[in-house]
């Protein structure tokens, strides 16, 4: 480090090897009353403090965030950076090409790095091409959609159980699974484990035939560019690659991939991370400062260049008092998320402080950060705690490490104490949530709006009979509310009443995709049957994972089996329940049902419960969470006060009430971390090591050089190095440029550089037919990004485009010379070839939407050499000088029609040799009219970045 800070450099107490910034030595008190995730981007700005990129003034503004946040931009420098797949291609084929630009310079081309360390996730090109039907010859009695669900894919390994498969003998599934189990539409197919085991028997069986054609087809498709990414993790330093196929939840991949904090070389310092994502913001759930961004913002700090952010506002969200001991993960989660949409939260950081937030788990804290787009925030930040350092143990790191962890956290002042005694920071606002106020509900009895405390159940049922019908009511006579019908069913006699129940399913999907909650379910399961509680043998129950990741959670938790004793079968993977297909109930059931005008109940966690959508002959149907399931499926019934009365009879005769068995937060959270977390880890951390056989069979180069094929349509070296020279050329005058295209406002992103299918008539299709492609094999320009022939002529190709030399949408424009009218990337390939510079004028809002790099890389690599428009999106404006193009605004007031433009002029704008931020520069057309722009650099960063044509050809600089 080399930094005007170097004096509060450290050795750590107890392990004087260990080095750091001790940033709570600056600035006094005021460090102490800095949020937990400002003092991160505080850490960050003294170790990368170089005078040029990070100023000693962007530290001392972050140090002084009470009074300057939401004023102030300040450069941050993540300690690392994500990419999947799709985003990761343009990043790496940048660098490859680089490599190759510093080559013909005379540099040497293997100092070409990352700046920092980069994780890339091949996670996003599986497509289903071959698929089957996840319920087969189900029926559909209750009239729901009738659909055939594909077959969902698994990706996690479950333990093999020791115990005989049964009814392997007729089994008709991958293991065959026998004739019932065909019927109730059991089937389903897992992705690649080691071994796969039958859904329903948990047995090892073959790969499915379906799951290796998608792979097989995955690996073709795709092999190009996984090709590119095995030699890039080979010949990079600061790149890893997980590989495809490592059959984890995308999130696991990203936790599996965090830090904490690094100890490079013995120095340590936080860990922090920007991702092309969507998933970054989890990481915030493990104290990582953490968000998502762009493609070309991650590239920037792949090269070592800070992101700028406005200091932002940070909302306190203070958790109090005690959840219900009924309230699962998800009750808390959802809760929470709801309070959080009511302030306004919208570009700001969220900190969890108080005693409450001790009771979340690390899953919980995850799932909370990763819903931040649904209230709008930045981030959620959890900082590190106890709990997770705790769960820290049981993903993989080991006790050396979580203690120079815990002493280093704690020097810096960014481990949170549970103690109430402890400081709690200063916030913008504080948002107060009471845990105690989240109670558990269920939806029903016909819409899933209609939601129920659970400790209402037994009053809101009676109130549905009395009703007249309606979307709650049943109108039932009160003299028969309580009738009872005897039915005999399998040798015994048993009786139903209204609000009896006859279907029970636990199915995870969507609302219930946290496997904690389907663990629950699983330990209230096994306290059911070592108590001696059973489940009426007449009421259809099911069990549908949704994921292997949840049969993970409940195979190696060891609860599986009392599911199964209780009724709970897995069924499959696919829907079921929820959609209708769910098997006939008991002929002796129904009878008695429809005899007696039974309101019978179906109880499931499922997200949908019309009126006689599950069986026709139930027309109450309630959507609970899965341990709710499991408890009412005991019941027997919805007509039970859960505080006072008994869920049944015991062993000896005992009443079993549901407090005896439901499982405490503590339990859940204990079996969750020491037998599901760390076999989850393990395994993935083997798989990782290990790779697969298709990626360890497949052949990259090893060349400090990337062979380019010439014929590829996917993987092209860019042309942005073409001119690179030692020193940067002074910035030259644009003379007599045409305009390209004449834009009204707010042009997006997607207007510039469209990421969907590629049109058959478009420039890039043309190009796409010409190397021998059809139609079908075209692709998307999300795709190709790899390509930048295909991204080329892909700028400003959407079919959306409104040009004003055009007057109707078209991606077409005037070539002025000829007076042709052409598709963009021809007009421009002909002024290119004509050696004319052209421009861009704009309204406002230039460059609105969602960042994308190849907005600013395409008109760059039309030629264009500025953008003239009244007003920009901000993160656009410092891309396209990131890339080398001049952002240029009219003055106030001022915009082409005031000022008499047209468009068909031609333009001169100079520069004078030394660029100050916020200049005006002179403009004169060929029709003897002259007016000012401000050239909108903010600093002297961006004017530099902008003399050597951007970052790219900055940083290739600096190897030579």
């Amino acid at each position: 480090p080399g930094t005007p800070y170097q004096p509060v450099i450290e050795a750590l107490e107890n392990h004087p090897q260990k080095k750091f910034y001790n940033v709570s030595k600056l600035g006094g008190t005021k460090y102490d009353t800095l949020p937990y995730s400002i003092r991160v981007l505080f850490e960050s700005s003294v170790r990368n403090c170089d005078g040029f990129l990070v100023k000693e003034t962007d530290a001392m503004n972050i140090l002084d965030w009470k009074t300057k946040q939401n004023n102030v931009e300040v450069p941050f420098c993540p300690a690392r950076v994500v990419l999947q797949d799709f985003t990761g291609i343009p990043a790496m084929v940048d660098f490859a090409a680089m490599r190759e630009a510093v080559r013909n310079a005379g540099g040497d081309p293997v100092k070409v790095n990352p700046a920092c360390p980069t994780d890339l996730t091949v996670d996003h090109s599986l497509q289903i091409d071959f698929s089957k039907c996840a319920i087969q010859n189900a029926p559909n009695p209750g009239g729901g959609d009738a659909q055939k669900p594909v077959a969902k894919l698994s990706p996690l390994k479950a333990q093999p159980r020791k115990v005989p498969c049964r009814g392997q003998a007729a089994c008709k599934g991958p293991c065959g699974a026998g004739e019932s189990s065909r019927n109730s539409g059991q089937f389903s197919a897992q992705i690649e484990n080691t071994p796969i085991l039958c859904p329903f028997h948990l047995q090892p069986v073959p790969e499915p035939e379906t799951v290796l054609k998608n792979q097989e087809i995955e690996f073709g498709r795709n092999r190009e560019r996984l090709q590119f990414f095995k030699w890039s993790s080979k010949v990079f330093q600061n790149v890893s690659i997980i590989p495809p196929e490592t059959g984890m939840a995308h999130q696991v991949n990203l936790e599996y991939l965090s830090r904490v904090v690094f100890d490079a070389e013995d120095f340590l310092y936080p860990d922090s991370v920007v991702g092309t994502d969507s998933h970054t913001t989890m990481v915030n759930g493990l104290g990582i400062l953490g968000w998502g961004v762009g493609g070309i913002e991650t590239e920037a700090v792949m090269l070592g260049m800070p992101l700028t952010l406005t200091l932002p506002k940070v909302v306190g969200c203070e958790l109090t008092g005690t959840a219900s001991p009924l309230a699962t993960s998800i009750d808390i989660v959802l809760s929470i998320t709801k309070h959080l949409r009511q302030p306004d939260v919208a570009g700001k950081f969220v900190e969890f402080f108080g005693s409450g937030v001790s009771q979340l788990s690390v899953a919980d804290r995850t799932t909370i950060a990763n819903m931040c787009p649904e209230y709008g925030a930045i981030l959620s930040f959890f900082p590190v705690d106890n709990v997770t350092l705790k769960h820290l143990k049981h993903t993989g790191f080991d006790k050396a490490k979580l203690e120079v962890m815990e002493a280093y956290l704690k020097a810096v002042k960014l481990f949170r104490n549970d103690e109430s005694s402890s400081r709690e920071p200063e916030y913008s606002q504080v948002v107060q949530i009471n845990l105690s106020s989240i109670i558990p509900h269920v939806s029903g009895p016909k819409r899933s709006q209609d939601r129920v405390a659970v400790s209402n159940m037994k009053s809101d049922f009676q109130a549905c009979l009395n009703e007249k019908a309606g979307v709650k009511g049943f109108q039932i006579a009160a003299e028969k509310q309580n009738d009872i019908v005897p039915v005999q069913y399998e040798g015994n006699e048993y009786k139903l009443s209204h609000g009896c129940i006859v279907i029970a399913a636990v199915i995870s999907c969507t609302n219930n995709c946290n496997p904690s909650v389907m663990l629950a379910a699983g330990l209230l399961a096994k306290k059911a049957v070592e108590a001696g509680l059973v489940v009426k043998p007449y009421i259809r129950t099911s069990l549908s994972p949704g994921s292997g990741m949840v049969t993970h959670y409940l195979s190696s938790s060891g609860v599986l089996r009392y599911l199964s004793k209780l009724g709970f079968e897995v069924v499959g993977y696919g829907c079921s329940t929820c959609v209708g297909n769910t098997a006939p109930l008991p002929e002796a059931i129904r009878n008695a049902i429809k005899q007696g005008d039974i309101i019978a109940c179906g109880v499931l966690s499922g997200t949908k419960n019309f009126e006689g959508r599950l069986c026709d002959c139930v027309r109450a149907n309630y959507l609970a969470s899965p341990p709710l399931v499991v408890a009412y499926a005991i019941a027997g019934t919805v007509r039970i006060d859960f505080e006072t009365e008994p869920l049944g009879t015991g062993f000896n005769g005992k009443s079993i009430y549901l407090r005896d068995i439901w499982p405490t937060r503590k339990e859940l959270h204990t079996v969750e971390e020491e037998c599901v977390i760390s076999s989850m880890f393990k395994e993935l951390k083997e798989k990782i090591e290990k790779g697969n056989k298709r990626w360890n069979l497949l052949e990259a180069p090893k060349s400090t050089l990337f062979p380019w094929d010439l014929k590829s349509t996917y993987i092209k070296c860019p042309s942005f190095f073409d001119k690179l020279a030692k020193e940067p050329a002074s910035p030259q005058a644009i003379e007599n440029a045409h305009v390209l295209l004449y834009l009204g406002d707010s042009v997006t992103t997607d207007h510039i550089s469209p990421a969907g299918s590629i049109a058959r008539s478009s420039a890039a299709a043309k190009y796409l037919t010409s190397k021998g492609l059809t139609p079908r094999e075209f692709n998307s320009y999300g795709a190709r990004r790899g390509n930048d022939a295909v991204m080329t002529r892909g700028t400003f190709a959407n079919i959306k485009l409104l040009n004003k030399f055009i007057g109707k949408p078209a991606p077409k424009t005037v070539h002025f010379p000829s007076g042709q009218t052409l598709d963009v990337f021809e007009a421009a390939e002909l002024y290119q070839k004509e050696g004319i510079p052209v421009i861009i004028l704009a309204g406002k809002k230039y460059g609105l939407g969602s960042s994308r790099d190849w907005a600013a890389k395409g008109p760059f690599l039309l030629g264009v050499k500025a953008v003239l428009a009244e007003s920009y999106e901000k993160v656009h404006r410092s891309q396209l000088i990131g890339i080398g193009l001049a952002p240029l605004q009219f003055l106030p007031g001022e915009n082409p029609s005031t000022l008499g433009l047209t468009g068909r002029e031609q333009f001169s704008i100079l520069f004078p040799p030394e660029l100050a931020p916020g200049m005006t520069l002179d403009v004169k057309t060929s029709t003897g009219k002259a007016f000012s722009v401000i050239a909108l650099f903010e600093n002297d960063t961006e004017i530099t970045l902008y003399k050597h044509g951007g970052s790219l050809n900055f940083v290739a600089r600096r190897f030579l």
